[in-house]
């Protein structure tokens, strides 16, 4: 099979091929770690026993905090190496790991690239976070005797679905991994229906309950207040919003720009994918809008006097939670289209009213616990968005309750990381 999967491999790099150079080319993207992904990877204590964990990208990374404290802390005499596949996930792991940990990016699933990096980094486990498995790893892994847990694991119906089109291939691959530890009971049984032994399955919670800091401000926000001059106005933060989605907010900003009454509301927009700020820029622009990019005040450029009708556009990365604990009311992107959604936990966890369109499907367990407590608001399209924000700006009360009681929520949900280190410590004995 691993030989197979090879040729699919070789075949579906020529055919997107293309794609990344244009990507290269006219993105930046894709233009570092070739080396690490053909497999030169390596380790700053080989000496030592090694956890391998991969994260895809930013949400997957951001979710890494509270396991990595916690396994440092238990076993010492453990290195504990991280791989990403984004760009975006590879900065990330570098800001928050620095050269601590050994960070890189995780090569092709190419079995002699594979089997060769297995040797060379030696772990004693593989964690793969929320559904990061590939064939030939998990396989050769298996071979290699290496234990392969999924940690913090959720897969959605869209995918479940898909890999039951395939499902005696799907049933091989997920029955070569160790453990998945699943969010939901939910996502547990859709592990279970692709082919994972029931037995192996174990419902933890998400970690993105206890990486999500409870906070009422963040360090160096006021370096945003200052820079932005927006000490008097509220803010209402749009974070990791995706394609189509920004002309919604800016129909939905300019309704409530016509109201005197909220004259002293900024909007602030942050679009998931850094590629996209130019066109985000441009989209503002033509919608009548003055634009400041907050890339700029960083470097040193002066903020316009108070000016509802200059947007802010948050073009730069790291400083997302920063806007959030600013905000008066919080929308978490990628919802109000169908893109999965962005997370919402951490919005939650400083206070914030929280807000959200109907298509967040990768968080399907945050979303339904912050509505059961009443801690968010789901808004189904552009009108309800309107009235929506509308309500929150002038009923303080309410906004604050709905703060209120989503900040509760995600205090109570906390506690996976407990649950997921005690499923993994049989493996690092």
């Amino acid at each position: 099979m691993k030989y197979i999967l090879d040729f699919v491999y070789l075949l579906a790099g020529i055919a997107i091929s293309p794609m990344v150079i244009y990507r290269m080319v006219r993105r930046n993207r894709y233009r570092t770690g070739w080396a690490q992904r053909l497999g030169k990877v390596s380790r700053k204590e080989p000496e030592k026993k090694c956890i391998w964990i991969h994260a895809v990208s930013v949400g997957e990374v951001n979710a890494t905090g509270t396991i990595v404290k916690e396994l440092q802390n238990r076993f010492k005499d453990f290195e504990i190496v991280i791989s990403t596949t984004t760009d975006t996930g590879f900065a990330r792991a570098k800001a928050l790991y620095g050269d601590e940990l050994a960070v890189f990016y995780f090569p092709f699933d190419f079995s002699l690239i594979r089997k060769s990096v297995l040797k060379k980094l030696r772990p004693a486990v593989c964690l793969f976070m929320e559904l990061e498995v590939w064939p030939n790893f998990v396989q050769i892994a298996k071979e290699l005797k290496i234990p392969t847990v999924v940690v913090n694991g959720r897969i959605t119906e869209r995918s479940c679905s898909r890999y039951k089109l395939i499902k005696p291939i799907a049933r091989k691959i997920f029955a070569n991994l160790s453990l998945v530890l699943a969010q939901t009971e939910q996502y547990a049984q859709r592990f279970r229906e692709i082919g994972c032994p029931d037995e192996r399955v174990i419902v933890t919670s998400s970690l993105k309950y206890d990486t999500a800091q409870i906070a009422d401000k963040v360090e160096a926000a006021e370096q945003i207040t200052a820079g932005l001059n927006i000490q008097n106005n509220k803010l209402w933060v749009a974070g990791g919003t995706g394609t189509d989605e920004e002309k919604i907010l800016i129909d939905v900003y300019k309704d409530l720009q016509s109201n005197n009454q909220f004259a002293d509301l900024r909007l602030v927009i942050v679009p998931r994918k850094p590629e996209r700020f130019d066109e985000v820029a441009q989209l503002i622009q033509q919608n009548g809008f003055a634009l400041i990019r907050y890339s700029q005040i960083k470097q040193g450029a002066k903020a316009p006097e108070h000016d509802c009708q200059t947007i802010i556009l948050g073009d730069t990365m790291g400083d997302l939670r920063k806007f959030y604990s600013l905000a008066t009311i919080i929308f978490a992107g990628r919802s109000l289209v169908p893109m999965g959604g962005s997370d919402m936990i951490e919005a939650a966890a400083l206070g914030k009213c929280t807000m959200f369109g109907p298509h967040a499907f990768n968080f399907t367990q945050p979303v339904n616990a912050l509505l059961e407590d009443d801690g968010a608001i789901l808004v189904k399209d552009q009108n309800e968005l309107l009235n929506a924000v509308r309500k929150c700006l002038t009923e303080p009360d309410y906004t604050q309750r709905i703060a209120r009681n989503g900040q509760n929520t995600i205090k109570k949900n906390q506690g996976a990381t407990k649950k997921t280190i005690e499923q993994i410590e049989p493996f690092c004995s």
